[in-house]
Parts: C-alpha cells; structure tokens; sequence
C-alpha cells in the first residue's frame, strides 16, 4: 500500500501542496481532479519520489519511499508521467520492453508480457513501426504498454500512476485506456490516475480525491465528490448531475 501522510511540497519557496493524506488502497482506482495549478502532477511526482516533500511521510508496504533502492521499487510502483519522449527511433516493442529493465524474466517471457501489455493498450498492430513515426496518441498508448509491462501481470503489492493518460486520446482509446487500468486494478494494483474529464472520472473511478489550490477539498466516492457545490467551489463551473441511465455513475452536464 501506498500511504501518504500530512504531505507539504514547497516549489520556488512557494507552497504548493499542503496537508495530503491519502492511501492508495489495492484493487482501486483513485481519480485526482482538479484546476490547473492545484497540485495534481506535484502530487504524483512526490508519490513516486521524484519531487521532494517539505514536509510529511510516503511508505510503500509501511516502508519509507527513499528506503526502497531502484530495482524494488520499479518492481512494485510503474509511473506513467503527463509527457513522455524518446528521440531515438526504437521499435514500439523496444521500447515497450524498457518497462522489463527492472525484472530477470529471460528474453522469451519479457517478449510474451510485451505482447500481452501491447494488446491490453490496444497498441498491438504498432509493432514493427519506429517509436518516431507514431501519432501522438499512439505514442501515449505504448508509453501506457510500458508502464503496464512493468508490472505485469500486476498483484496487489503494487502500485501504478498515470497522469492524463487519455489527454491525447480520440473517445474510443481514452475508454480502452482506463478499461485496462481497470482490469489492472481488479487484479489487486492499487491505481492513482488523474483526468480532466468527470464523466470519465465518474465511470472508472471508485474514489476521487478534488484538489484545490494544492489542498484537498473532498475525497470520496464518486457520488460524493461529482456534487454541483463542489465543482462550482473549485473549478467555477455551473453543473447539473444526473445519473448515467445504464450504468448509474453521475453524469456532468455543464450548464
């Protein structure tokens, strides 16, 4: 479990997140919302030990992030960040396989879970093309193989943050993206994913923590958070919310 305690993060002198506790619980998927400017990447940067906390404590499995040397800690927390580049043109299935840097698995097995990551992001008819002659969409689906690569078959030890990984995405992949991290999640990983889109959010998500001015400003379930007061107090926006008539999740509809 990932577990964050009365974080503060300082950036230029300046607060930037303040008084964040939250777990990531296995076999869910934790939606952080919010403006821009709230904190929300800040967060993940400092979830997975790459921004610096001013203040507080994150543990993985009760231990200290910085305790975990690279190869442990790659084995059980995958990062999949807002942009990711590669400037050399590697094959999409190279590139996929630098998520198995961190494992001892032998080439065969490393060459069966880049298929299997492949097909989970819809990215499998893009092997054998270079990296550089891909879409940007596309490229964001094979950086998503990757990270899922990296711990697949994915248990309930682990744990995977993605930061807007549908922001390039036409509507069918932005649902096959958060489809497979769903079915990452029913297999017991524990999930931190941050979107824009609530009515995605809503869908996919079983908690949502709505960040404002790098505070939390409400985490709960989705019928919790996706309220009409909430989303006018932190994005200024007028709302009505009904109830998806399938599914039943709240459906936004901007005013």
């Amino acid at each position: 479990m990932l577990r964050v305690e009365q974080l503060d993060v300082l950036r230029g002198g300046k607060q930037v997140l303040a008084g964040i506790d939250l777990e990531l619980r296995p076999g869910e998927v934790l939606g952080v919302l919010g403006p821009n400017g709230a904190g929300k990447s800040t967060l993940l940067g400092a979830l997975c030990g790459e921004v610096a906390a001013a203040a507080g404590r994150i543990s993985l499995d009760g231990r200290a992030l910085d305790d975990w040397n690279g190869p442990q800690r790659a084995r059980r927390l995958a990062v999949l960040p807002q942009s990711s580049t590669l400037s050399f043109g590697f094959r999409v299935e190279e590139v996929v396989a630098m998520g198995r840097m961190p494992h001892d698995t032998g080439r065969e097995r490393d060459a069966e879970v880049v298929a299997a990551a492949l097909e989970a992001a819809d990215a499998s008819h893009l092997a054998g093309r270079s990296y550089l002659a891909l879409s940007g969409g596309e490229r964001q689906r094979v950086h998503l193989a990757r990270v899922l690569a990296q711990l697949w078959p994915g248990d309930a030890g682990q744990a995977l943050l993605l930061d807007e990984p549908t922001s390039m995405l036409d509507p069918l992949h932005q649902h096959t993206t958060l489809q497979a991290v769903r079915t990452f999640a029913e297999r017991g990983v524990a999930v931190l994913v941050i979107l824009h889109d609530l009515n995605l959010a809503a869908r996919y998500c079983d908690r949502l923590l709505l960040l404002a001015d790098g505070r939390p400003h409400v985490l709960g379930a989705p019928e919790q958070v996706l309220q009409a007061e909430p989303l006018k107090a932190v994005f200024g926006l007028e709302v009505l919310v009904q109830r998806h008539p399938e599914r039943g999740h709240p459906l936004i509809v901007a005013r």
